[in-house]
């Protein structure tokens, strides 16, 4: 980087993002280095907790409690998108239960990087409980602008730490190291309980040649590993993978012979909107072959302004352009870096796609990257906007041949690499699901880690720990809570099968007024169909329907049965018997029932 751009980081350490008068260096809580005594040998260490309230078995919603003695820090706190079984849903976040019967001994959250499954949990526990936030600029200032959309930032405490610091919080002492990953300032952390050490390695990868800031600072965890590791906490997304993970220089080089190949065309680069360094890359090809820039979706908008303010992202001179200018210059002399690359159904890309883009249409004269890999389980909706892509004649780059994406996280060989730096009595697992956390497991083995010294936790597992054993203490309250539209929590897993089932087999509402002396049938039933049969091919078996529920209702009232749950479930079982008997369907069955 260059001396301005490294100048510019500087001088934004303590932007408006972040409280001045909160930041680390004039916390009276930051750790001393000097005076500190050593423990007596004859003096039993006490034990170290670490619940996890999410990023196991799963991708994402990554959330970990380190408790010792009376104090615990909260280790991330993000969110999770949606699977294919959570119909409306729009986020996925953790139960903040624990934390909530426990906030008097919470001393602050401390963030490794600003990945929305790091962070996207947080303005919905802040909301909650009020506690201070640790973390490094570009974090803190992505942060910032999710506590600004919940109307939180003002109540928020936001402390700035570097790289290479040290704070206090309780009786834990947190040193930051910085890794490598996919989006700048992205911190390890070594935690010093009374208990031992724990190493916490967040998402990280080794890249000797990184696009922006140092390589990963190794000799810290090789410093701490020399003095002792009591547990190692390290992320397993890409423990699968032999070998090393790719630089990000591999993707520049790729990124130059596309803007080769595209000289005659408009290039629309989709992305994940926190990838910084990938978007700088862009900007730098961009310059190189005379184009303009401009951005597409509501999150790269706000990533990009909050890394340019921060320093993070270096534009050349009247290169970047609005998206309503798009027209305004030829195509060859455009790029247009959007969401999307995930196959997200509102995202712009998509949007794109399918023709519903309020200012981007595409088409023939369109050269179109995606440069990133799908996430599991996004691959059908990722294949589903290539397909559509092409039909409009776009020219679509998507394969992996083509190198447009490296991962973040280490392979098996930059694991092998940590463990052997910090060398921990125990290990632990984390960030993957059950696949990644089990051969994670078994490269420990390899490695001469004993088996009993390795532990594979799950969502709500407590692990203890102390120097002289590793067990599994009592669960704590943990799952998933789920967020549709301004709803946190109110939708549980019986609305969910509900609108499965809606989803699935339709439903047929029945209503009937009765009289409100004896219980006859005064009006209908009247039978309504939404998603079960096309009605005026199936009037039939809806008069069936309907002459099954009247001689139901008459039925009732003759044997004096007035209770409403019993003729209502008498309804659902009969009529459901006979739909399944003509049809093998079963739809959701709801009688509505009113007295006149």
């Amino acid at each position: 980087m260059s001396s301005t751009g490294k100048n510019k980081r500087n001088q934004n350490r303590n932007s408006k993002y972040v409280k001045s008068n909160n930041t680390v260096q004039s916390n009276p809580r930051i750790a001393k280095k000097k005076g500190r005594g050593i423990q007596s040998k004859q003096v039993k260490k006490p034990s170290v907790k670490i619940s996890f309230l999410g990023g196991l078995n799963e991708i994402g919603k990554n959330i970990t409690l380190i408790e010792c003695e009376n104090d615990i820090v909260i280790v991330d706190c993000g969110m999770a998108f949606p699977d294919g079984d959570m119909l409306g849903v729009d986020l996925v976040i953790p139960d903040f239960t624990y934390i909530e019967q426990n906030v008097d001994k919470v001393r602050g959250i401390v963030l490794t990087h600003g990945h929305e499954d790091h962070i996207g949990g947080l303005p919905f526990l802040l909301s909650r409980v009020n506690v201070p936030l640790y973390g490094t600029p570009l974090t803190l200032g992505l942060v910032g602008n999710k506590l600004r959309e919940h109307s939180l930032f003002n109540k928020s405490q936001m402390n700035v730490v570097n790289s290479g610091e040290t704070i206090r919080l309780g009786c834990m002492n947190i040193k930051f190291i910085h890794v490598n990953h996919s989006i700048p300032d992205s911190v390890a952390f070594a935690i010093e309980t009374p208990a031992g050490t724990i190493v916490h390695t967040g998402d990280f990868k080794i890249d000797c040649t990184p696009i922006l800031g140092d390589t990963i600072d190794l000799s810290s965890f090789a410093a701490v590993g020399d003095k002792g590791v009591l547990a190692l906490l390290a992320e397993s997304t890409n423990a699968q993978r032999s070998g090393y993970t790719p630089t990000e220089r591999l993707v520049s080089e790729s990124l130059d012979n596309l803007f080769k190949r595209a000289e005659k065309y408009r290039i629309i680069i989709a992305t994940f909107a926190s990838n910084v360094n990938r978007v700088q890359q862009i900007i730098n090809c961009a310059e190189k072959y005379g184009r303009k820039v401009a951005f597409s979706g509501r999150s790269m908008v706000n990533y990009m302004d909050v890394a340019k303010k921060l320093g993070y992202l270096s534009l050349p001179q009247n290169i970047l352009i609005d998206i309503d200018m798009l027209d305004k210059f030829p195509p060859e002399q455009i790029v247009l870096v959007t969401t999307g690359s995930q196959g997200e159904p509102m995202s712009a890309l998509s949007r794109m796609a399918y023709s519903d883009h309020r200012k981007v249409m595409v088409g023939e004269g369109d050269f179109i990257i995606i440069s990133a890999n799908p996430i599991p389980g996004n691959e059908k909706t990722v294949g589903n906007v290539v397909d559509e892509l092409l039909k409009r004649g776009c020219k679509v780059i998507y394969e992996s041949m083509y190198d447009v994406h490296v991962s973040g996280h280490a392979c098996q060989e930059e694991l092998k690499i940590i463990h052997r730096l910090v060398k921990p009595k125990y290990f632990i697992p984390i960030h993957g699901e059950q696949k990644h956390l089990r051969k994670h497991a078994e490269l420990a083995e390899f490695l001469g880690m004993d088996r009993s010294n390795i532990f594979i936790p799950d969502i709500g597992t407590t692990v203890e720990i102390n120097e002289d054993y590793m067990k599994e203490a009592d669960h704590v309250p943990a799952g998933k809570v789920f967020v549709d539209g301004l709803g946190v929590g109110d939708v549980g897993s019986i609305v969910l099968r509900d609108r499965k089932h809606l989803g699935q087999d339709g439903l047929i509402i029945i209503v009937a007024s009765l009289d409100v002396y004896d219980g006859h049938v005064i009006s209908g039933p009247d039978i309504v169909s939404r998603g079960f049969v096309y009605v005026r091919e199936s009037e039939s078996l809806l008069e069936e329907v309907k002459k099954l529920a009247l001689d139901i209702l008459e039925d009732c009232a003759e044997k004096n049965i007035h209770e409403w749950g019993i003729i209502k479930n008498r309804i659902k079982d009969e009529v459901s018997k006979l739909i399944a008997q003509r049809t093998r369907r079963a739809p959701m069955i709801l009688p509505i029932l009113q007295e006149v």
